[in-house]
């Protein structure tokens, strides 16, 4: 009896390699865990590879040391909240609203728990690390700032508001929606604020700030 090509069972053929950039991601949220539980020094190479399930020779191809690891997963967490600032928020029909939810977005990344527990790492160890301090402002902290900040010229821009300094004011704008909520639980006073808060102060500082830049001669 013979047996059609048809009839035969299709192989599955070889399992689907993952990217180096994905495979990148998953290091990067390894490490994250691994800094955060651990601390900075006693984080080894070796750890992340086992937590994110690749192997040593493929973490040190993709990235050869402990400080580039640490860079590289302050920029994954950036570019995962500028990818949520889309032309949507950008380009929001109303002025109130798409400020509220930015800012609703910039808490949502300092203000995480996991954040606050890497700040308080960062700040532990950065007398013995300082590469990692620097990390964190240049490649987290300033550019959080630099996406607010664009956002306001663009506005200022377009006539919606007046905003002599954008970099300056969004520093301002963003010190009122975290500063106070960020030293409590940097201090463990409290713990990291959860949806419903961020949202109403995101809420109410986007109406102060807006009481004060908002271009009363605009026409709209």
């Amino acid at each position: 009896m013979k047996v059609s090509a048809q009839s035969m069972p299709k192989s599955r053929g070889r399992p689907q390699i993952r990217s180096d950039e994905a495979t990148q991601t998953v290091i990067h949220e390894a490490a994250r865990h691994e800094f955060v539980t651990n601390g900075y020094a006693a984080t080894s190479m070796e750890a992340v590879a086992r937590r994110a399930g690749v192997s040593t020779k493929t973490l040190y191809r993709l990235i050869p040391t402990k400080e580039s690891l640490f860079e590289g997963m302050v920029s994954d967490r950036l570019d995962l909240f500028s990818s949520r600032i889309g032309a949507e928020l950008i380009d929001h029909p109303d002025l109130a609203s798409g400020l509220e939810a930015m800012l609703i977005e910039c808490g949502r990344l300092v203000l995480d728990g996991e954040i606050i527990a890497l700040q308080r790492m960062v700040i532990a160890e950065s007398g013995r690390f300082p590469e990692i301090a620097e990390a964190l402002y240049k490649r987290g902290i300033q550019r959080t700032t630099a996406v607010l900040s664009a956002w306001l010229d663009l506005q200022s821009k377009r006539g919606c508001i007046v905003v002599e300094n954008p970099k300056l004011a969004a520093g301002m704008l963003l010190g009122m929606m975290i500063s106070e909520p960020q030293r409590a639980a940097l201090l463990g006073q409290r713990r990291s604020p959860g949806a419903d808060e961020i949202s109403k102060r995101a809420r109410i500082c986007a109406q102060l700030f807006l009481r004060g830049s908002l271009n009363r001669e605009d026409p709209k």
